[in-house]
């Protein structure tokens, strides 16, 4: 296949059969043709919660460079929108499928909760903060000030609250399955959370994620929080500058990284790493994100770094002792 061919992949509960079709026009218009199409899911018994189809591009407006690959990503992403799939482009890169660190936001990415909102309701001062979000979200405050002002609120909350939150985090989808994956096929991993390393690590204790980098709460000898978080604040330049410095510490190229992420405080982080994926982002995040994925869990993300689903199955049955 040629060095400058790309991969277009189709992610959904199902894929329509028109779809097909509008691809393989919509191809030809930009003088692009499939040099092969593979399922990801396999074809002839998928799984009833997903299917994946991976198509492998070439053409000569990729050899000659004259393909536009922003607009053409832009173009998926409305095609696949129109039939409720997601649709990413992406170069056929030497690292697909061999990429060495994969870093994760926490909140709302591999759980399904904003700790700091639930933390707030806990405390008897859930509106106050979300006012404070909204404001922040308005752009009146940048992160750190909205984070501040946000854990001032925070003083009191009895470290046992932080405990029964933590031991009941609501997993996102399919965040098992990926942790496995990754792990079977030697990934090194990580959380980049503007979120609590307290939750972190314990999602780190459960999954073997190899490194945890969040904003470290401040308790007092009496089991109370203090309202104040240790330097320095996870913030979106935070979290872009661990993953190079973890790449650069593991002898990684930018190109060997994926990162995962659903706000736009994981842009930065996203458009750094040689695959930045948005997960169930707002339209906003998703739209300036090269890959997102908004129909299926989060073991998508192994569908878009090259793994087929019954490659891990294999691995999965040599793992366990014959009976």
């Amino acid at each position: 296949m040629s060095r400058n061919a790309l991969v277009l992949t189709l992610l959904g509960e199902t894929l329509p059969t028109a779809l097909f079709s509008e691809v393989e026009a919509w191809l030809e218009e930009q003088g692009l043709s499939v040099a092969r199409r593979r399922w990801l899911t396999g074809e002839a018994a998928a799984p009833a919660d997903a299917a994946c189809v991976a198509w492998e591009i070439e053409g000569r407006p990729l050899e000659s460079g004259s393909i536009d690959l922003e607009a053409l990503r832009a173009e998926a992403l409305a095609l696949g929108s129109a039939h409720g799939v997601d649709a990413a482009v992406q170069a056929a890169s030497e690292w697909r499928g061999h990429r060495r660190l994969v870093c994760f936001d926490m909140d709302s990415t591999l759980i399904k909760a904003e700790v700091i909102d639930e933390l707030a309701r806990r405390h008897g001062v859930g509106d106050e903060v979300a006012a404070v979000t909204e404001r922040a979200m308005r752009g009146e405050l940048d992160f750190q000030q909205s984070f501040r002002e946000r854990m001032a609120r925070l003083e009191g909350l009895d470290e046992a609250v932080l405990e029964d939150i933590a031991v009941n985090l609501p997993l996102m989808d399919g965040l098992e399955t990926l942790m496995a994956g990754l792990k079977r096929h030697g990934y090194r991993t990580a959380i980049l959370s503007g979120g609590f390393s307290y939750f972190a690590r314990h999602l780190q204790a459960r999954f073997g994620f190899d490194e945890v980098h969040a904003n470290e709460l401040v308790i007092d000898e009496h089991g109370k929080v203090t309202g104040e978080v240790r330097e320095p604040i996870v913030d979106a330049a935070r979290k872009a500058w661990l993953l190079e410095d973890m790449a650069t510490r593991e002898g990684l190229s930018l190109s060997q990284t994926v990162a995962v992420g659903d706000g736009a405080n994981d842009l930065e982080m996203l458009s750094r790493a040689g695959l930045g994926i948005a997960f169930r982002a707002k339209p906003v995040v998703r739209e300036k994100a090269r890959q997102s994925i908004t129909t299926l869990g989060l073991d998508a993300v192994l569908y878009l770094m090259g793994h087929p689903r019954a490659a891990l199955a294999v691995e999965a049955s040599a793992d366990t002792p014959a009976g």
